[in-house]
């Protein structure tokens, strides 16, 4: 899933006050600092790892769930599961007893049911449902991962159970249903009160889900508020609200957390740890996620369609200056897309270390590319350490005799430009939402998601790369799939679509009067047991 942040530095002491005077800090409330307003909250319409941890968590159950910290598949909405020998057929028995938010503007009549999942898979899969096209950006995840090619069909077998019918074997196919993007459960009869009304945008602004937390209210791009649900079948949550601030600066995120404005910091950067470190009533957790942060390089403009100029550019990158000057130290240099915690990470790519020898190749690269000197444009956003990075990539491309230009922007923006293929650069990062390889290659560098507008933001599309892909899900047998990401991993080293720059360390920071959060590899602020001493 994408990261990054959002918010004006003006709004932050208008924020604050806000905050101080409604109470956010009394007992029984966890207020968050974000470092991005989240893009809606219809999840299924978005990608960005800060719209799943302020909408897509605390709104909505999915199917199957992951175990806090951990990446053990568990039941959620559905309990228990079989599946066919052949790999095709997947039935699901939903639990009883699960229960819709009850809001203002809308009033359950019955607990969840097969209707609900029908409702809610169908809606992306099927382009006659009549809430189809509400979804103004479509479904991004879901097609990325190309779900709509590998679902048959969705059946109601009876009002428990729901059977999912595939094209061919998928063995990451009940992880992705995990993944709020793709599996949030929204209650059918909340999407035909609406629709009888002509009101479907709503999902987007008055969501409704059976999650831990009960939407309340959203100032724009100041924060999310939510109380918990109470007859939530987990368990109701510890906390009785949860105020997500946006606070884009993370200076300011820092300056809060030590005043006891907020009570979790997320997105800090490596450069604060010293000052938590040194004591205090917050302490620093660190995590190194399933991640890697990159470049995506556009095949479909001039210069980047040649792989030459993409090679040059790949091994003109001090990665070792970069990771002290932009991560403080901690991070790792990335030589392959997949980062080294999930299984089948070619270890034996190797970066360009030797700066001063790569630079020559590299020069001789750009020339043979017939690279004519015009400017190459960079989508960089705004927040955290982003701009030196910009600013120290831009120095390394220059020593190769290549002029780039760095565009700052909100996240939101940079993701809308570059998956219509405005750059010819974007800074990126991915969080793994499911432990599998493939939910870093398929929703990323697949030939699926490089349409207009979709997740691949290098517009590559690779017959060879694709095949690898199908063939690897198509087999449970992971000395296999082992073999096959593998040449997938060489393939994308050797074409360059994307530049993998550094496998990051996550700077969480959690007030001591905080008890219960667990890191989680996927990078999820995950709050669902998070509970507050007074």
């Amino acid at each position: 899933m994408l990261e990054g942040p959002g918010m004006k530095k003006t709004f932050v002491g208008t924020l604050l006050s806000a905050l101080c005077v409604t109470g956010a800090m009394a007992a029984g409330t966890l207020t968050v600092c974000t470092d991005a307003a989240p893009e809606g909250f219809d999840v299924v319409q978005y990608e960005l790892a800060v719209t799943n941890d302020a909408a897509g968590l605390p709104l909505y159950d999915t199917l199957v769930r992951f175990k806090p910290g951990g990446t053990e598949l568990l039941p959620g909405l559905a309990e228990r599961w079989a599946v066919s020998p052949d790999g095709l057929v997947y039935t699901l028995e939903l639990r009883k007893g699960v229960k819709f938010h009850a809001t203002p503007w809308f009033k359950p009549t019955r607990e969840l049911n097969a209707d609900d999942v029908l409702w809610s898979i169908n809606r992306m899969f099927d382009k006659a449902h009549p809430a189809h096209a509400s979804a103004r950006n479509g479904y991004v995840y879901w097609a990325g991962m190309e779900m709509g090619k590998l679902i048959a069909r969705v059946e109601k077998l009876d009002a428990m159970r729901v059977r999912f019918t595939l094209t061919r074997p998928n063995a990451p196919f009940l992880a992705n249903l995990s993944i709020p993007n793709i599996g949030a459960i929204y209650p059918a009869e909340y999407g035909e009160q609406l629709l009888k009304a002509g009101k479907l945008d709503a999902l987007n602004t008055q969501p409704v889900g059976s999650g831990p937390f009960v939407f309340r209210s959203y100032q724009k791009d100041a924060q999310v508020r939510y109380d918990a649900h109470l007859e939530h079948w987990g368990g109701r949550p510890p906390v009785d609200r949860m105020v997500f601030a946006v606070t884009v600066d993370a200076d300011v995120r820092a300056q809060r957390l030590k005043a006891g404005e907020c009570l979790v910091g997320g997105a800090m950067k490596p450069q604060s740890v010293a000052a938590f470190d040194a004591g205090g009533e917050v302490q620093m957790l660190r995590n190194t996620p399933l991640a890697t942060n990159y470049l995506a390089l556009n095949v479909k403009r001039k210069a980047m369609a040649d792989a030459r100029l993409r090679r040059a550019l790949s091994m003109a990158i001090d990665k070792k200056t970069f990771v002290q000057s932009v991560n403080a130290g901690f991070a790792a240099p990335a030589a392959s897309f997949l980062p080294p915690g999930i299984w089948s990470h070619d270890k034996t790519l190797k970066d360009r270390s030797d700066v001063e020898q790569a630079n020559l190749q590299a020069k001789a690269l750009v020339k043979a590319s017939g690279y004519d000197g015009s400017e190459l444009i960079m989508f960089v956003a705004i927040g955290g350490t982003r701009k030196v990075a910009g600013e120290l990539l831009m120095a390394d491309f220059a020593k190769i005799g290549v002029k780039v230009v760095v565009r700052m922007m909100e996240l939101g923006e940079l993701f809308k430009r570059s998956g219509q293929g405005e750059h010819d650069i974007a800074m990126l990062a991915w969080y793994g939402d499911n432990g599998d390889p493939d939910n870093f290659f398929t929703p990323n560098l697949s030939c699926a998601a490089a349409a207009q507008g979709g997740g691949n933001k290098a517009h590559w599309c690779d017959a060879r790369f694709d095949a690898l892909l199908d063939a690897a899900n198509k087999t449970t047998d992971t000395a296999r799939r082992t073999e096959l990401y593998t040449q997938a991993q060489r393939l994308l080293h050797d074409e360059v679509p994307v530049i993998p720059l550094t496998y990051p360390m996550i700077m969480t920071a959690v007030n001591k009067r905080v008890s219960g959060f667990v890191p989680s590899p996927f990078n999820n602020l995950d709050f669902r047991a998070v509970s507050v001493k007074p």
